[in-house]
């Protein structure tokens, strides 16, 4: 199984992108969004990952409840899929959600539903899965 995301746009405080559920035939299953901190040159607390492949593992926390590690991060460690409307929601980790709005008025978009998205990320991806990280931002 395959966790793709297509990062499509980006600004001084936020990077969006749609991402895209596969199955181990390529065929789509799910699909949304995910918002990330904007390209400061993958500097911990402050930028997005790298685009590229990497492995994610399930994770629970106290914190987060059930959620993803994504693994072998260059420089990184607990960068995370989990919970998340608002930019300020991540210090580096990926929030999904199943739609884009500006929730809190401020004028950036925030992802939407990330509850219900989360729920069906961990009852569709297994334990280990593959993250496909591509920039499309133009």
């Amino acid at each position: 199984m395959k966790l793709e995301i297509l990062r499509f746009s980006e600004n001084t405080k936020q990077t969006l992108g749609k991402f895209i559920v596969f199955d181990d035939y390529n065929c789509e299953l799910a699909q949304g969004y995910m918002l990330e901190l904007p390209d400061r040159k993958n500097e911990t607390g402050v930028s997005r990952i790298n685009e590229g492949e990497y492995v994610c593992i399930k994770r629970n926390s106290n914190k987060y409840g059930d959620h993803f590690h994504v693994l072998d991060v260059e420089g990184r460690k607990y960068i995370l899929i989990h919970i998340g409307n608002y930019n300020t929601d991540t210090r580096g980790c990926l929030l999904p959600g199943s739609g884009l709005s500006d929730i809190n008025g401020d004028g950036l978009k925030d992802v939407t539903g990330s509850g219900d998205t989360m729920d069906l990320l961990n009852d569709l991806l297994p334990d280990t899965f593959k993250l496909v990280i591509k920039n499309q931002i133009e």
